[in-house]
């Protein structure tokens, strides 16, 4: 699924302030590898259902071995190991005898002491290699895991490890023993334990997705390869919000665009996120924020949510705008299947402007049966005569006043809202009391 940068940074899957991405969120990683690959598979959708079905496969394989995953393999123990083999060491003596490992230990003590304590945490790489290969282990895996397996099995097979498999504990072994693994390690097995290195990276990223899986209970969706564009779910919410509302939603191309209304702070941009974060992790084989979501696999995602202006190259809030939307209806003629999410359409224009402009856009849009499309808007008026296309579907967030305060119930209703609220909240923020005081 294709997916620019801009709707990357709109749906918060990743972020300049990092505690507020749903990569943040996920991130149950326990070594500095296993991030890097997490946020390589946050920002790379699969590009089938197989591939989803697979990964969906992998995760939930790895949440069946949760209870029993007590890795003694840790950040520091791959930091130790990378850190040997970027360390000049001095030759360690080939068939060490006792003789020549005192005499090694006693002219380089700084090394000596560099494989000593290298050597016990490669004992645990590969004891705790071996560990996970059998905790793995099963007929039904995924492509994923099975890959994985058969990796490590090869590279723990390899001369010279079942020695070290067989150790009982590293504190108390030799000084032969000592120069005798280090010399193994450092000649022959570097690139074998870079290999187990990446293994347990991408192990850990994605047991990381199955401990998020657990975490916010996330449900995995059904995604079909079906020729019409379409998302179900039931009770669908933001993975963000500590406390969210959940909300049903159903899109199909014969009603393919959401016109959606309500005032300013009623959850209109959490709703939208909310279906466009859902639909992503979706297509990245994870677990989805819902009771159940059945959608059809969508060949791209697009947002126009955060516009910016530029003021280097002299464009404007309302020209950027424009450019995403001519740039968007480019993508989209592909006759592929997408997922638009638009928010507050042509804010940078006068209101006359924006309405002309956005039912323009509608009318337009809405013909295009290979897209679904979710659109907010404070320009109500424009609503009505829309109301002609039977395949717009038209929702609000209701707002109710009393005593001059706002409630916000951030219920989807069906109908257009027309309620005004700008004033009263200038009003309830104290600004218009300042004013009168200037």
């Amino acid at each position: 699924m294709q997916a620019d940068k801009t709707t990357l940074s709109d749906l918060s899957i990743f972020s300049s302030e990092e505690d507020h991405s749903v990569f943040h969120a996920l991130n149950f990683t326990e070594t500095n590898g296993g991030r890097d690959y997490l946020r390589q598979i946050l920002a790379r959708p699969l590009s089938s259902t197989k591939e989803i079905r697979d990964t969906q496969k992998t995760i939930q394989h790895l949440l069946q071995i949760l209870p029993r995953w007590n890795s003694r393999i840790s950040n520091g123990t791959i930091m130790v190991a990378e850190k040997f083999y970027e360390t000049q060491i001095t030759s360690m003596p080939k068939g060490a005898n006792i003789y020549s490992a005192y005499i090694y230990k006693w002219l380089n003590a700084s090394d000596f002491s560099i494989c000593r304590y290298s050597v016990e945490h490669f004992v645990h790489l590969l004891q705790g290699m071996q560990e996970i290969h059998d905790l793995l282990y099963g007929t039904d895996s995924s492509i994923q895991i099975s890959l994985w397996l058969q990796r490590i099995s090869m590279l723990l097979n390899k001369p010279g490890v079942h020695d070290i498999l067989r150790i009982d504990n590293p504190k108390k072994i030799s000084i032969i023993q000592i120069l005798d693994i280090a010399s193994f390690m450092h000649g022959h097995y570097k690139q074998a334990a870079f290999e187990l290195i990446d293994i347990f990276s991408k192990i850990d990223a994605y047991l990381s997705l199955a401990k998020a899986c657990q975490h916010f209970q996330l449900c995995f969706p059904e995604v079909t390869d079906t020729e019409e564009p379409s998302i179900i779910a039931e009770q669908l919410y933001h993975l963000l919000l500590p406390t969210p509302v959940s909300y049903d939603v159903q899109l199909n191309r014969t009603s393919n665009f959401l016109f959606l209304t309500g005032a300013n702070m009623a959850g209109k941009s959490t709703f939208i996120k909310a279906v466009g974060v859902g639909v992503y992790l979706a297509q990245l084989g994870m677990g989805v924020p819902a009771k159940s979501m059945r959608i059809s696999f969508f060949d791209g995602l697009l947002s126009n949510i955060h516009v910016m202006d530029n003021i280097v190259k002299g464009e404007s809030y309302f020209f950027n705008e424009v450019q995403r939307i001519r740039k968007t209806i480019e993508k989209i003629s592909d006759g592929k299947k997408w997922l638009i999410l638009i928010d507050e359409l042509f804010k940078g224009t006068n209101v006359q402007d924006a309405m002309k402009c956005s039912t323009t856009v509608i009318e337009g849009l809405r013909r295009m049966q290979n897209a679904v499309f979710i659109l907010s808007t404070h320009l109500y008026e424009i609503g009505e005569p829309l109301q002609q296309y039977p395949n717009i579907q038209f929702r609000y967030f209701e707002t109710h006043v009393q005593d001059d305060q706002l409630a916000f119930s951030y219920q989807l209703k069906e109908g257009i809202s027309n309620d005004r609220l700008g004033y009263l909240i200038l009003k309830r923020e104290g600004v218009v009391e300042l004013l009168n005081k200037l």
